[in-house]
């Protein structure tokens, strides 16, 4: 996608737990098990307590390994899973029957057309994967791990006689080529936050789902919120520290921890770190970004 159809936002924005899911089929990942901490309504999913299975049942130990964090990837609705990819791995030419996106964690993925010279896109970037086009898979890197998403299931692997075009077209976007805006480019982030937003998918126009990155400057406290649905938060570097609404208790998130963060909670993400942090938000429609300071 070219870089100016993202930094296309900036004119356009100037105003602006996972249950218990035991997954029963096609390898959807079991359960992880949930933090509440006091009397907010809101919960963690900690990485450490995910449960991991084959991503591809099929193909045995020679499959990925996946593991929920929300949703059931292997029943019709949106769901949101991990994925982890052993050192060299590359899969067999393949489609999906649903279109699915991809945040990297860890490591190093590639994820293109079977003939396509590897790009690899490191962690922070983004991709994203239309249903019925034929692609391959291939990590690079001691430990690999991306956060999957997709709008409705059940997510299946299906061969490539099988393939077809939805009118869709992948999307590959390297870190280094996404567009950050802040406080001056959007109303609704608070100025001493310093945080930084950069959209992947979604219009900002559109009151429906869409999925954002979220950078925290070292030492540096937002609130997050929303009045209209949970907010899906996940991971993705940096370690941020979370407090679930007026909670005392801290939680450190591991690359690849999620956070239900339930209408009104207004919980708080501190980035302790000395490098940035970063989160990974799917929304419905709006969310604001607010100063601890306040």
């Amino acid at each position: 996608m070219p870089l100016n159809s993202f930094a296309s936002f900036r004119d356009a924005v100037s105003g602006i737990g996972c249950a218990a899911v035991l997954a029963a089929t096609m390898g959807a990942c079991a359960t992880a098990q949930q933090v509440q901490d006091g009397p907010s309504p809101s919960k963690i999913v900690s990485a450490s307590d995910v449960d991991w299975g084959p991503l591809n049942p099929a193909r045995g130990d020679a499959s990925p390994r996946a593991g929920t964090l929300w949703g059931d990837r292997a029943a019709a609705g949106a769901s949101g899973f991990l994925v982890q990819f052993k050192q060299g791995f590359s899969s067999p030419p393949h489609i999906h029957n649903v279109t699915y996106r991809g945040v990297v964690i860890e490591g190093r993925i590639h994820n293109d057309d079977p003939a396509a010279a590897n790009m690899w896109l490191p962690a922070g970037s983004f991709w994203t994967q239309p249903a019925g086009e034929a692609h391959i898979t291939s990590a690079e890197g001691d430990f690999n791990m991306a956060y999957i998403e997709i709008d409705e299931g059940p997510y299946l692997v299906e061969p490539t006689e099988n393939a077809f075009d939805n009118g869709e077209r992948p999307v590959n976007l390297e870190r280094s080529n996404l567009v950050w805006l802040d406080a001056s480019d959007i109303a609704w982030i608070e100025r001493d936050g310093g945080a930084e937003v950069a959209f992947l998918w979604g219009g900002e126009a559109d009151t429906g789902a869409r999925g954002t990155l979220v950078k925290l400057p070292a030492s540096q406290s937002v609130r997050l919120s929303s009045d209209r649905a949970d907010l899906k938060i996940v991971s993705i570097s940096g370690e941020p520290e979370v407090q679930l609404g007026g909670a005392h208790g801290k939680h450190v998130l591991m690359p690849g921890s999620f956070v239900a963060s339930a209408p009104n909670a207004a919980d708080t993400f501190t980035c302790n770190v000395e490098t940035d942090c970063l989160l990974y938000v799917r929304s419905e429609g709006h969310f604001e970004i607010t100063s601890t300071r306040n």
